[in-house]
């Protein structure tokens, strides 16, 4: 009982809390940004959407993971951007407006791509003896229901009443974090005596690809001569995952506990090198002057 309150109404409604903050912090105007960064938009996106789940692949092709422990790392590679990211990129001094943008185009897209994705993974990696799919259709309306319908309503609510949706922003995302980390501690608990030889596996590839995909993003931002708060901003919406997706998907829509392992630790695992990173990049930047943007 107690795990499928989790499943079924704790972590839908954790994730619709999380995409309600991202609403309430965007406007119509973030969408119009593309024109203002095309290229560094474009590359994101690639980076994200291709690259990152191409270097998920490779991660699974060097450290042997169970098949269902794998089927849950790439399903964490599909469920890209998200507030944390947004986060992050402010505190590592990149660009913001950019990772808003990226977050709010991508927010879009990743309902429709999730479950193709996820099936084509569980259908490789599992095999014609796997028991479990997600039915696209219905997995589709449930994430637009509970993705983008949220961010409307939080776009609603900043358009029509800014000072509210500023009121509330704050508390939303410590409230989004704090459920993060709950819902996280409860797959721990649950699955508590399978967890060491979990963790053994999936810590090593979850570092593995959270560390690659800042890597790749910022490297590729720079050789594209990209400015260092666009590389920042891109590196880590790249390795910044939004876990709490990715849960819904694997304990929720899959009902598979075993898969949810690897985007609970890798959630953990991202604000620790996300933090690294943010620390990395900025040695050696001035500090920006006091009433100026970082």
């Amino acid at each position: 009982m107690e795990g499928n309150i989790l499943t079924k109404v704790v972590l839908p409604l954790a994730l619709f809390v999380v995409m309600l903050g991202m609403g309430l912090s965007l406007r119509p105007v973030d969408f119009k940004r593309v024109a203002e960064f095309p290229k560094a938009l474009v590359l994101g996106i690639v980076c994200q959407m291709i690259a990152l789940p191409l270097v998920g692949l490779g991660v699974l092709s060097i450290v042997d993971l169970t098949p269902a422990l794998a089927v849950g790392l790439l399903v964490l590679t599909f469920c890209p951007g998200g507030t944390t990211s947004n986060m992050f990129s402010y505190l590592a001094r990149g660009d913001l407006a950019l990772s808003v943008t990226l977050t709010a185009v991508v927010s879009l897209v990743t309902p429709f791509t999730i479950p193709l994705l996820a099936n084509m993974a569980m259908d490789n990696l599992l095999g014609s003896t796997a028991a479990i799919s997600l039915p696209i259709g219905r997995t589709i309306g449930i994430l637009v229901g509970i993705t983008i319908l949220p961010v409307g309503i939080g776009m609603l609510i900043n358009a029509k009443k800014p000072d509210l949706a500023k009121r509330c922003d704050k508390a939303v995302k410590v409230l989004s974090t704090v459920a993060l980390f709950a819902i996280i501690a409860a797959l721990v608990k649950k699955e508590w005596n399978n967890l060491p030889g979990w963790f053994a596996q999936v810590g090593i590839a979850a570092l593995l690809l959270n560390a690659s995909a800042m890597t790749l993003g910022y490297g590729v931002s720079k050789a594209a001569k990209l400015n260092v708060k666009q590389s920042i901003t891109i590196g880590i919406e790249v390795g910044i995952q939004n876990g709490t997706t990715a849960l819904f998907v694997t304990s929720t829509l899959l009902e598979n506990p075993e898969m949810s392992i690897s985007p609970a630790i890798y959630s953990l695992i991202m604000f620790a090198t996300g933090t690294a990173f943010g620390f990395l990049v900025n040695i050696g930047r001035e500090a920006p002057v006091a009433g100026e943007a970082a």
